[in-house]
Parts: C-alpha cells; sequence; structure tokens
C-alpha cells in the first residue's frame, strides 16, 4: 500500500475522488461525506494536507486534515471559529481493511512539521488507531435510538420508552394539540428550506441568548456554512429541516441530516413554551424518529452529548473522542512520558 502525503490539493477533483471513494464505502458517517467535508472547504482547508492510500491502483482512502501551528487536525482547520460548525464521527474515509487507519494516522502524524495530530469528534476506532501519547482527551457520550432494535421490539418507539417520558411526550401532544393538529413538515424545496434554517436560527438564538449564550449560528460565517450546506445536501437527500406545527403555529424546527440510513439530529430551534406540559423538543424528537421508523433508516443518532431529553428517548450509547496526540520520541512525548512515570501528570 502507498500512502501520500499531497500539500494544498487541487479541491475540485478531490470532490470527485472523494464521491467516488463514497460509493465504495458501506458505513459512511455524514461528516465524512463530501458534502460536509467539501462545504466552504478552501476556507476552512487553506494550508491542507491530504492523505491519500492507494493499493493495487485503486484508491482505499483519503483523509484531509489542515496544519495550524505544528498541528495536523483531521477534518478540522485548527481555528476554532471556522470550526464552529462541530464535526462528530470525524475519521478517514477509507473502505474496511484492516490496519489502514492506523496506517494512514501514522504517515498523518509523521509528516514533516507536524508536532500534534489533533483528532476532533472521532469515533472510538479511530482514537484506538492513532499514534503516539495523549496529551488531552475527552469522551462525550452519543446517545441514539436504535430503530432496527425497536422493530424487533414490536415497531412502537413510544412503547420502548419509559413511562415518565411516554407520559411527557403525551401530555405535551396533547397540550399542543388544542391549537390544531400536531405534526412534522420536512422543507421539500432549497428555498423553503432556507426559509426555514432562518426561522430555525432566530428561534435557537432567542431561546440561547436568554441563558447569556450566542448560539450555534452566532456568525456571519456559520450563517454561510449552514446555507451553503443546505444547498448540496438537500438535492441529494441528506437532510432533514423538520418544522413542528400546532395547526398554523410553529413550535420548532429540527436540523437533521442524513445518510445511508443514520438520522443524525445536529441543531434545533424551539418556540418558548408555557408550563410544564408544553414540552416541543421532546414531541418533536418523537415524531421524527417515528418518521424515520417509517422510512426504514437505522438509527437516529442524538450525538454528542448526554441532555436529558437524549437519555430519555434512546435505547443506545456511544462514545466520541476529542484527543490531541503528540510523538513519542519527541520533546513534549518524551516529558509527558517523564512526567507521568513521576506521577505528575495523569495517564
Amino acid at each position: 500500500m502507498k500512502i501520500d502525503l499531497i500539500p494544498r490539493p487541487d479541491l475540485d477533483q478531490l470532490g470527485l475522488d472523494w464521491r467516488a471513494l463514497e460509493a465504495l464505502v458501506p458505513d459512511l458517517s455524514f461528516f465524512r461525506s463530501w458534502s460536509w467535508v467539501g462545504c466552504l472547504a478552501a476556507e476552512r482547508f487553506d494550508d491542507a494536507l491530504l492523505l491519500r492510500a492507494e493499493r493495487d491502483g485503486q484508491v482505499v482512502a483519503l483523509a484531509l486534515c489542515n496544519r495550524r501551528g505544528g498541528r495536523l487536525c483531521l477534518g478540522e482547520s485548527g481555528d476554532a471559529a471556522r470550526d464552529a460548525p462541530f464535526v462528530e464521527h470525524n475519521g478517514p474515509l477509507m473502505l474496511d481493511e484492516p490496519g489502514l487507519c492506523a496506517a494512514l494516522l501514522a504517515r498523518a502524524a509523521a509528516a514533516p512539521g507536524v508536532r500534534r495530530l489533533v483528532l476532533g469528534g472521532v469515533t472510538p476506532a479511530v482514537r484506538a488507531a492513532a499514534p503516539g501519547l495523549v496529551l488531552r482527551c475527552q469522551e462525550r457520550q452519543a446517545p441514539c435510538i436504535d430503530l432496527e432494535a425497536v422493530r424487533r421490539a414490536g415497531g412502537d418507539h413510544l412503547a420502548t420508552l419509559s413511562a415518565n417520558a411516554r407520559q411527557q411526550i403525551r401530555r405535551s401532544m396533547k397540550h399542543f394539540g388544542g391549537q390544531g393538529p400536531v405534526a412534522l413538515h420536512r422543507a421539500a424545496t432549497e428555498a423553503e428550506a432556507q426559509a426555514m434554517l432562518a426561522r430555525m436560527i432566530a428561534l435557537h438564538e432567542a431561546s440561547w441568548h436568554a441563558r447569556g449564550q450566542p448560539g450555534a449560528f452566532a456568525t456571519p460565517y456559520l450563517r454561510r456554512f449552514h446555507a451553503a450546506l443546505v444547498a448540496r445536501s438537500l438535492p441529494r437527500g441528506e437532510l432533514d429541516l423538520l418544522e413542528l406545527r400546532a395547526g398554523a403555529a410553529t413550535l420548532g424546527i429540527l436540523y437533521n441530516f442524513r445518510l445511508r440510513g443514520r438520522v443524525s439530529a445536529y441543531q434545533s430551534g424551539f418556540a418558548p413554551g408555557e408550563g410544564a406540559q408544553a414540552r416541543p423538543g421532546l414531541v418533536a424528537h418523537a415524531l421524527a424518529a417515528a418518521r424515520s421508523l417509517a422510512q426504514g433508516d437505522a438509527a437516529y443518532d442524538f450525538l454528542g452529548g448526554a441532555d436529558r431529553y437524549k437519555r430519555s428517548l434512546s435505547n443506545a450509547e456511544g462514545s466520541l473522542y476529542w484527543a490531541e496526540m503528540v510523538p513519542s520520541r519527541s520533546p513534549t512525548g518524551l516529558a509527558l512520558r517523564l512526567a507521568r512515570r513521576l506521577g505528575l501528570a495523569r495517564l
């Protein structure tokens, strides 16, 4: 196998190569698709380094990284502002071959000038394959609804939940039903989706501003990124904007990604509720999960974070990692090994 390091690759050609490899990868996260990786890629990867693995003339792995101050960032820019569109289930795009991920990451860590390898939002398999010593690592729970398990249990997601969760959802449905029929409406065209995205951002920001925080769409760059993401992903059927309505009233909007039977609940915005019975988030996600169940999807993924509503609705859980690795024999690595040997630093 040959692994090449290609500085500042031609992004147009890379997009074609990436899509071709995507078609051969059976278990593909939306965050590893070109729809996500290629969105505003020229801005995000301003000092790009492409890892390209070939076996017998066939491309078997691609990973787009960015260099920043001695750090090589997998699938990210290394700049907090440009990485604010939060990546999860991150990792190389590759065929399922033993040792391939480890070989790719080892080549990345050995690239000239690289002192640290930054892995944001990666899966346990990618984290385990990373070379060197862990300088820092954060693990986040990633709850999800295993829809195949729901089907095996009879096909009723609500019936699999706790009595308390079922009661909250049913009380909220009854409460909102006083305003008219409660249902989800999916944006069908780009114009409708962009308008719905704008409404969702307004709801999202109102909620976060009330808590003294900016929210996930606080900068012009973030708004531009998501507008571009909607434009490139909606026509491919990889994105759902779902508006929860009670009659003519908008209760909230979900912003979900979907690819290969996996729905990722990425962001949302909800109108302020009145009283304990008003739980639009629970209702919206419960209806969206039922929709995914009916469409034959395999999982409804709440992504990173152990929020209470996620735990209430989920029946399975994974982990995602944010880690920074240093070479074992680098000055930082040697100092870290010595500190740990002396009990001065945690493993």
